[in-house]
């Protein structure tokens, strides 16, 4: 073991930068203590429970295995089967959903595309994964057209279309076409892709003129006796070159023919809803009951100690509670199998019309090879890398979120590689352009979401530089706490974005703000609302 005073210079200049999650260095500790109970009974599984017996007259038959998502130890006590030790392979959860899938079930389609898009040996396949897709979404299953809508935003197995994946969004939300609320978000998008593409073939018009003058010129020179075949064969090359992109043009020409015009639609009356306002409207029963699970974790067993997170933890935990009317549970220091269990007990409380709130504050990490990448929250308990037996990844806490009742949920993770959670793009709808109005709450609300706001994507984040908490932390909990109306999760996003960079910047780090949806969760083209009530002053 290294004791901190024997750290050489270069190893105390780069620790003064406190990046969350990044600081290895071991300390004397004693072992933890031996669990009683196992975590791998409280990690989710592809279940197959067993068939119904089922009489008719004086025949008795057996149903199809059913599958459902559940832990283990409940998959075991209802008598289903399930891959103990090879969860890891996605093959297994294949086997599970496959047969419902052919068999035409909408969301063992998107289960199955979901793992598609993950990828069966570390590959992702776009392709089958935009076939399942395609096959749930016509089929009505919101949480496949939101899915091959991002494939088609990021053109990923379809060809890449703002336009096509905002309409997937739209059938997701179920907007009707001529809504204004999507007239609105498609009429812009195209008119910005429209001025793209003009744009560009201004551009090959000035090169084709510029060509031109220049083949004039070696034609008066070609025409001469003298002219020796490398002359000509420039000039050749130039003709060739303009036909190209007279080629181009037109092709461009056609594509800017085909983009669809909108007649402008009615402007959205100000909705009051999202005004400056100071009642209290968190009991809107519209909106449904609000909890919040905060873990912060600072006083590491094996790991270097934090400074923040435990100050994040209580001022998050004050200011949704007082402002918001969140139902809190504050955990602090705790290890993997409390994490664990907390995330178990959700299930048993929340129901279809809640809200659900994860704050996480403390070291994170992630195991990269040449296949696939994956992100972990590290319990105090954890062990230094590479031994991860300790670890929560990030696809135990998805999977947890895939079987919640509750209708929104909104992770906020302030650690290292945060941004791993989730390999979904930031979506049309969640951007600065987005309408917010009635006819958008009408929309969005019925839907359920799986968000991810991060302090930063796949990189180190700063644990201190926010006055006695991280920079994240910081811009997060003054924004709420200062906030008199009600925000939605991408509103709050993109009014501490660019504050959290610049306060990064400052001492040196580059650090950007992620907010997106947690694919493979269960996300619908939902949202998350902070409702707030008329409140004290809180602490800073």
């Amino acid at each position: 073991m290294f004791d901190r005073k024997h750290l050489s210079y270069s190893s105390i200049a780069v620790c003064l930068l406190s990046l969350v999650g990044c600081k290895t260095a071991s300390v004397d500790t004693q072992q933890p203590q031996s669990q009683t109970l196992s975590v791998s009974d409280l990690e989710v599984v592809d279940c197959l429970l067993p068939g119904q017996v089922k009489r008719l007259g004086t025949t008795t038959f057996v149903t199809q295995r059913r599958p459902t998502k559940t832990t283990a130890a409940d998959c075991r006590i209802r008598g289903g089967e399930y891959v103990a030790f090879d969860r890891a392979d996605y093959k297994t959860a294949l086997k599970v959903w496959l047969p419902s899938a052919e068999a035409g079930d909408a969301e063992a389609q998107a289960n199955v595309g979901e793992i598609y898009e993950r990828g069966l040996n570390g590959e992702p396949n776009y392709e089958v994964a935009a076939f399942w897709y395609l096959k749930a979404a016509k089929q009505g299953d919101s949480r496949a057209q939101f899915n091959l809508g991002t494939l088609y935003e990021q053109g990923l197995g379809v060809p890449k279309s703002k336009l096509e994946s905002l309409n997937w969004y739209r059938k997701a939300w179920g907007m009707k076409e001529d809504s204004l609320v999507f007239q609105s978000a498609a009429n812009q998008e195209v008119n910005e892709l429209r001025t793209a593409l003009n744009k560009e073939l201004n551009k090959k018009s000035r090169q084709i003129n510029l060509l031109n003058k220049q083949i004039t010129q070696l034609q008066a020179k070609a025409s001469s006796a003298s002219a020796n075949a490398a002359l000509k064969e420039e000039l050749a090359e130039l003709k060739s070159w303009v036909n190209k992109l007279e080629s181009e043009k037109v092709e461009q020409k056609q594509e800017i023919d085909a983009l669809p015009k909108f007649r402008e639609p009615t402007p959205l009356e100000a909705e009051k809803l999202f005004a400056e306002q100071n009642t209290n409207t968190s009991d809107d029963s519209k909106y449904g009951k609000y909890y919040a699970l905060i873990i912060g974790n600072q006083d590491y067993e094996n790991l270097e100690d934090l400074d923040s997170p435990l100050n994040d933890a209580a001022r998050a935990a004050e200011i949704l509670k007082e402002r918001y009317d969140f139902n809190v549970e504050l955990l602090t220091n705790v290890n993997n199998l409390q994490i664990m269990q907390a995330l178990n007990r959700l299930n048993e409380v929340l129901t279809e019309n809640d809200n659900l709130l994860i704050f996480y504050a403390g070291h994170g990490s992630r195991i990269k090879n040449a296949d696939w990448e994956s992100g972990y929250w590290l319990p105090i308990n954890a062990d230094l890398p590479p031994n991860d037996t300790r670890w929560v990844s990030n696809e135990s806490i998805t999977r947890h979120l895939s079987r919640l009742k509750a209708k929104r949920v909104l992770v906020m993770a302030d650690s290292c590689y945060a941004g791993l959670l989730s390999s979904a793009p930031g979506f049309v709808f969640a951007g600065a352009k987005a309408n917010y109005s009635g006819a958008y709450l009408d929309f969005v609300l019925p839907k359920k979401s799986r968000l991810l706001l991060t302090s930063g994507g796949d990189q180190p984040v700063l644990d201190n530089f926010g006055k006695g908490h991280s920079v994240f932390a910081r811009a997060l909990l003054d924004q709420l706490a200062n906030n008199t109306k009600i925000i939605s999760g991408s509103e709050l996003f993109l009014t501490i974005r660019d504050s959290v960079k610049v306060a990064a910047n400052a001492v040196g780090v580059e650090q950007t703000p992620e907010f997106k949806a947690i694919k493979g969760a269960g996300h619908e083209a939902g949202s998350f609302f902070f409702v707030p009530r008329q409140s004290a002053q809180l602490s800073e």
